[in-house]
C-alpha cells in the first residue's frame, strides 16, 4: 500500500520484519515439537527464541534476506540462510526447517499475521460503530425527508439512517469474525501434505503456539478459498463504507445541505475557488470500497491450483492481502474521524420536508380517504390529480385538496394528515431491536 493510505499499525505488521520475525517464530515452534517428541537436541528452540528477544530482525537482516536471494531466487532458502547466520548457532542451524516446506512457514506465519489484521480491523470497526450509535441515538426523534429514487417519498427519523448503517456494519462484524476464524489455521504438513516428513503433533504444536487451529486437510498449501473468504468480507465492508459514503456525499450537496463532513481550520476546498467546502473525506471512501471490491477477484482465481500446489497465488498475496487490510483499516478510520466530525443542519432538515409545499404527505392522505370509506381507485385519483396539480403550479397540496369538492376530509381533519410525527410512531421499536 501506497504510505499515504497506510496506517502505521499496519504498516509495522505487514513490515519484512515482522514477516520475517513471524516465519522465525514457526520455525522456533517447531523446534519446540520435535524437541518434546525426541527428535531433536533439547534446548535449540529456546535458543532461538532467546535469540529473537535480544536481537530483533531488523531492516539489516532483510537486507541479508535480500542479498542471499539474489542468488537462491527462493525466498525461504534465503531466509533460512540468514536466520543461521544471524543466531551464529551451527547446532540450531542444523535442526532449523527440519521436516518443513516453504509453505509450511509461509502460510501459518500468513495467516498468523491476517488473523492479526483482521483483529486491528475490528477495532476500528467498533469506533465507527460506536460513532453510528451515537448519531442514531442523537437523531432518534429528529423528521427528515426520505428519498426514493432520489425523489422526496415520505418523513422519516433522520437517526434512522445512521441506524441502518450501524446495522449494516454489525453484519460485518459478523463476517469479519467468520473469517478471521477461517483463515485462523496453521498448516505444517511437509512437502505434499501428507506429512511424511513432519508428523501431525509438530503442526498441532506450532498451531497451539500461534493461537491458530490446525488445517484439517492441506496439500502443500492451505486452500485458498478461507483467503478468498477473507476478501469477500472486505469487499463486503467496503461497500457498506461507500454505502455510508454515498449517502453523506448526498446530504452535503448544496441543494440539500442537511450534513456536512468536518472541514477543519486551514483547510481548502479548491484551489481556485476559495468558497468551496467539497466531500473529499468521503469521496475518498468511495475509491476505497472500489479497490476493496478489486482485491477479491484475484483472490478468487487464486483457489485453482495446480495438483498440490503452484505458485500462481504467491505473487498476487503479496500484494492483495497486505492492500486490503491496510485499506480497510484507513478506510474505517478515516470515516470514523468523519462521524465524529459530522455537521448537520437541522434546519435545513426542516426546509427539506417543507420543500414540495406537503406532497410528501399524500399516502397518509390516501389512506385516510380509504378508512373515510371511499374506494381505493378513487381515493387514489382525488389525492393524485391535486399532487400533480402542486406540481405543475407549485401551489400548496392541502390547500388544492381543500378546494377539491370531491375530497370528504376538510379542515382541522385534513390539517392534522399533514404532520410528520406519526411517521416517527414505531421509530422506538425498531430501535428496541438493536437494544436502544
Amino acid at each position: 500500500m501506497v504510505p499515504r493510505y497506510q496506517t502505521p499499525e499496519m504498516a509495522r505488521l505487514w513490515s519484512e520484519e515482522s514477516r520475517y520475525r513471524t516465519w522465525a517464530l514457526v520455525e522456533a515452534y517447531a523446534l519446540e515439537a520435535w524437541e518434546a517428541l525426541g527428535q531433536v537436541p533439547k534446548g535449540l528452540a529456546a535458543r532461538l527464541l532467546k535469540r529473537l528477544e535480544e536481537k530483533p530482525l531488523d531492516e539489516g537482516f532483510a537486507q541479508r534476506v535480500a542479498e542471499i536471494e539474489e542468488a537462491t531466487r527462493h525466498d525461504i532458502v534465503a531466509f533460512t540462510r540468514a536466520l543461521v547466520e544471524w543466531t551464529g548457532d551451527e547446532e540450531v542451524g542444523r535442526y532449523l526447517h527440519l521436516g518443513l516446506t516453504s509453505s509450511d512457514v509461509v502460510d501459518t506465519a500468513q495467516n498468523a499475521l491476517l488473523v492479526q489484521a483482521l483483529d486491528l480491523i475490528l477495532e476500528e470497526l467498533r469506533g465507527v460503530q460506536e460513532e453510528l450509535k451515537r448519531l442514531a441515538l442523537r437523531y432518534r426523534r429528529t423528521p427528515a425527508i426520505a428519498r426514493t429514487h432520489g425523489v422526496h417519498a415520505e418523513p422519516t427519523s433522520f437517526g434512522l439512517r445512521f441506524l441502518s448503517f450501524y446495522a449494516a456494519f454489525g453484519r460485518d462484524e459478523e463476517r469479519l469474525r467468520r473469517a478471521q476464524e477461517a483463515i485462523g489455521v496453521a498448516m505444517l504438513s511437509g512437502s505434499v501434505g501428507n506429512y511424511a516428513h513432519v508428523p501431525p503433533e509438530v503442526e498441532a504444536h506450532v498451531a497451539r503456539r500461534l493461537g491458530l487451529k490446525p488445517e484439517p486437510l492441506s496439500t502443500q498449501v492451505v486452500p485458498r478459498d478461507r483467503h478468498g473468504e477473507v476478501l469477500a468480507a472486505l469487499a463486503l465492508l467496503g461497500s457498506n463504507l461507500e454505502r455510508v459514503a454515498v449517502e453523506l456525499r448526498h446530504l452535503q450537496r448544496t441543494e440539500v445541505l442537511e450534513a456536512q463532513e468536518p472541514f477543519r481550520e486551514g483547510q481548502t476546498g479548491s484551489s481556485s475557488m476559495p468558497h468551496k467546502k467539497n466531500p473529499v473525506g468521503l469521496e475518498n471512501l468511495t475509491g476505497m470500497a472500489r479497490l476493496l471490491r478489486g482485491y477479491l477477484g484475484p483472490a478468487l482465481e487464486n483457489i485453482a491450483l495446480w495438483h498440490e500446489r503452484d505458485i500462481s497465488h504467491s505473487s498476487v498475496e503479496r500484494v492483495v492481502l497486505p492492500d486490503a487490510t491496510t485499506a480497510a483499516h484507513y478506510a474505517l478510520r478515516r470515516l470514523r474521524g468523519i462521524l465524529a466530525g459530522l455537521v448537520v443542519f437541522e434546519e435545513n432538515l426542516k426546509r427539506n420536508l417543507d420543500l414540495t409545499r406537503g406532497l410528501i404527505y399524500s399516502q397518509q392522505v390516501l389512506n385516510a380517504l380509504i378508512q373515510k370509506g371511499l374506494p381505493r381507485d378513487k381515493a387514489y385519483a382525488i389525492v393524485q390529480r391535486n399532487a400533480l396539480r402542486s406540481w405543475e403550479e407549485g401551489r400548496d397540496f392541502r390547500t388544492l385538496l381543500e378546494e377539491d369538492p370531491e375530497n370528504p376530509l376538510k379542515g382541522e381533519a385534513l390539517k392534522a394528515l399533514f404532520d410528520p410525527e406519526p411517521f416517527l410512531r414505531h421509530v422506538d421499536a425498531i430501535y428496541a431491536r438493536f437494544g436502544l
